[in-house]
C-alpha cells in the first residue's frame, strides 16, 4: 500500500474555504506540541529560532503532532541550507525561514529545500523520515509536491523587496515578523 504524506501549509491554504488558524510551540515540549495539535488548530509551528529546540526536540514534536489532523510548520533558526535540509529530512513538510530580506536570499532558501535540478538539497531520502525511508512512492521525483517553503520578512529592506521575494520560484508564502520589522 502506498504511503502518503500530510498536506503542506501551501496545500491547506489553497484548499481553504475559511481562514486557517495556527499556533506557535515555543516550549520545546512534545507534550505541549501534542496538546496544541489536538486543540482544533489547522497548523502548529515548531520554533527553532526563538525556542529551546534542536533537531532532536523538533523530531520529538513532529512525532507528537503526527497523529492529529494538523499541519506542522518548522521555523528554522536561520537561512542556513544545511539546517533547512536537516529539518526537511526529519519529515517536516513546511518550513518557515526567518530574516529573508532580498530575492537572492529567498532564492537560496528555495534552492535549499528542493532537490536538483531545481535546487541544491542533498539527496538522502532513503536515510530520512522525509520519504519515510523510501516508503513514499516517487518521493524524489515529486518532492516539490511534498515540501512547502515560507519566508519571513522582518526588515525594512525585506518590506521594500516583498513583491520580488514573494514571486521567487519555490517560495510558497510570506509571513511578516512585526517585532523585528518595527525594530529595523
Amino acid at each position: 500500500m502506498p504511503l502518503r504524506l500530510s498536506p503542506t501549509l501551501r496545500d491547506r491554504l489553497a484548499a481553504a474555504e475559511r481562514p486557517l488558524f495556527g499556533g506557535w510551540v515555543c516550549s520545546g515540549s512534545p507534550v505541549m506540541a501534542e496538546i496544541m495539535a489536538g486543540s482544533g488548530l489547522d497548523w502548529v509551528l515548531i520554533d527553532m529560532e526563538h525556542a529551546p529546540n534542536g533537531l532532536e526536540s523538533t523530531l520529538a514534536q513532529l512525532y507528537a503532532v503526527s497523529a492529529y489532523p494538523v499541519t506542522p510548520v518548522v521555523r528554522a533558526p536561520a537561512a542556513d541550507p544545511v539546517t533547512i535540509k536537516q529539518i526537511l529530512d526529519l519529515g517536516a513538510q513546511t518550513v518557515l525561514v526567518p530574516m529573508v530580506s532580498t530575492p537572492d536570499e529567498a532564492r537560496t532558501v528555495a534552492e535549499a529545500a528542493q532537490y536538483p535540478p531545481a535546487g541544491r538539497r542533498g539527496v538522502g531520502s532513503a536515510l530520512a523520515r522525509s520519504a519515510r525511508w523510501n516508503r513514499v512512492d516517487g518521493y524524489l521525483q515529486n518532492a516539490a509536491d511534498h515540501v512547502s517553503v515560507f519566508v519571513q520578512i522582518e526588515t525594512a529592506e525585506g518590506a521594500a523587496a516583498a513583491e520580488a521575494i514573494a514571486a521567487t520560484p519555490g517560495i510558497d508564502g510570506v509571513f511578516v515578523g512585526p517585532s523585528d520589522l518595527a525594530a529595523s
